[in-house]
């Protein structure tokens, strides 16, 4: 409830600075040299990038929906998907500085609300779980990442600063600055010294987070098979240290040899290498 009521103060606080459909645009725009590395130029953007090119057509479509004219919204909305291959509901309301990366086969329910400074790569679906009507898609805050492929389902918010890695299926409310990944969607740790946290605050100073993971996300999975063989070596030395000693005050013990575990080691760099 109370994001609900930030994010409504915040919509509050959007309508007041007046920001015209021409500012939203050179936005838009210019919030893609900061996240696409391979950005030359403006004219580039404007008639090369199809996110770029389906969130002006939006930008109109939505105005139209605004004033009660529904079909030229989903009429502009249809050509807009023939054009870029991104469906975008008319009714979806979106924030400043949104980038779509590639966007083929990106598509956006009708009762959907992205904030500020939001990334989603191609084939991204924030979609709705019920035939009801009302608030049925997601709510995505400020600073969000969603991967490629990812599935966000249903009327749940994705917090300020959260992260869906590729292809993960979320159906559950996702906390500010936490990483989703796997399906279903599960929340991972992340272990980083102070050079590699310097790297991540310079990369997301210019909005760039790649599919929404980087190589020091841990799978929890993997960390839990990591700790139980660690479990196992431990107990392992502890029933041979019990048998010497048992050995040592005339007891016997039967020689059994036990099967090696070397072939159940897990590389931590390997799992990191998967979670990408």
């Amino acid at each position: 409830m109370v994001f609900y009521e930030q994010l409504k103060r915040e919509k509050e606080r959007v309508m007041t600075e007046k920001v015209t459909l021409w500012q939203l645009i050179k936005e838009d725009v210019n919030c893609v040299f900061d996240r696409d590395p391979a950005a030359r130029n403006a004219f580039e953007i404007i008639t090369t990038y199809p996110g770029v090119q389906a969130l002006q057509w939006h930008r109109v479509s939505h105005w139209f929906w605004k004033q009660n004219l529904k079909w030229v919204a989903r009429f502009l909305s249809m050509i807009s998907r023939w054009l870029t291959g991104i469906e975008i509901h008319p009714a979806v309301k979106i924030g400043r500085r949104f980038f779509i990366d590639h966007g083929m086969g990106v598509v956006i329910g009708e009762t959907a609300e992205i904030g500020d400074d939001c990334t989603i790569y191609h084939g991204v679906t924030l979609g709705g779980t019920s035939w009801k009507e009302g608030k049925r898609h997601p709510t995505l805050a400020n600073n969000v990442v969603v991967g490629a492929g990812a599935k966000v389902l249903g009327p749940i918010c994705l917090h300020d600063g959260a992260r869906i890695g590729s292809n993960a299926v979320v159906v559950k409310d996702v906390v500010a600055g936490e990483t989703v990944i796997g399906v279903p969607g599960r929340v991972v740790q992340t272990q980083q010294t102070e050079e590699q946290k310097q790297k991540q605050k310079l990369a997301q100073s210019v909005g760039f987070d790649a599919y929404g993971t980087s190589s020091e996300t841990l799978d929890p999975v993997a960390t839990a098979i990591h700790g139980l063989i660690e479990h196992i070596h431990a107990l392992d030395k502890r029933i041979d240290s019990m048998s010497s000693t048992i050995q040592h005050l005339g007891g016997e013990v039967s020689d059994v040899e036990m099967p090696g575990l070397d072939k159940c080691e897990l590389s931590q760099k390997e799992d990191n290498k998967e979670v990408d």
